[in-house]
């Protein structure tokens, strides 16, 4: 069964980076893809990046573009999530996620999944 175990997170100043990490385990085939969404309190689920493992290309939500970078490490079984110029509204747990589809419509990432890790908090504040 395929298990994913987050870590990474922590309290970070605005303009501060973080780096998540996402480490799958027990597999027998590649995931389709791995994503990372957040929830905050009081908020919508959102999805905030993915990357497909066939072809490694990535996407990102509007709301994170050009600040937060997804990576991966096939040696390491490891997903990166990269958190730069961080912002109070990014504040949230933070979960990875082997989505078996996923889209990207008006900016917004939305992806179906049946599993997922059990979440990271991520507070940024001064």
């Amino acid at each position: 069964q395929l298990q994913l175990v987050e870590s990474g997170g922590g309290l970070v100043q605005p303009g501060g980076s973080l780096r998540l990490s996402c480490a799958a385990s027990g597999f027998t085939l590649d995931p389709y893809a791995i994503g990372w969404f957040r929830q905050a309190p009081g908020k919508e689920r959102e999805g905030v990046s993915c990357i497909r493992t066939r072809d490694g290309s990535t996407f990102y939500a509007d709301s994170v573009k050009g600040r937060f970078t997804i990576s991966r490490d096939n040696a390491k079984n490891t997903v990166y999530l990269q958190m730069n110029s961080l912002k109070p509204e990014d504040t949230a747990v933070y979960y990875c996620a082997a989505p078996y589809s996923f889209t990207v419509v008006n900016g917004r990432i939305e992806m179906n999944y049946n599993y997922w890790g059990q979440g990271s908090q991520v507070t940024v504040s001064s």
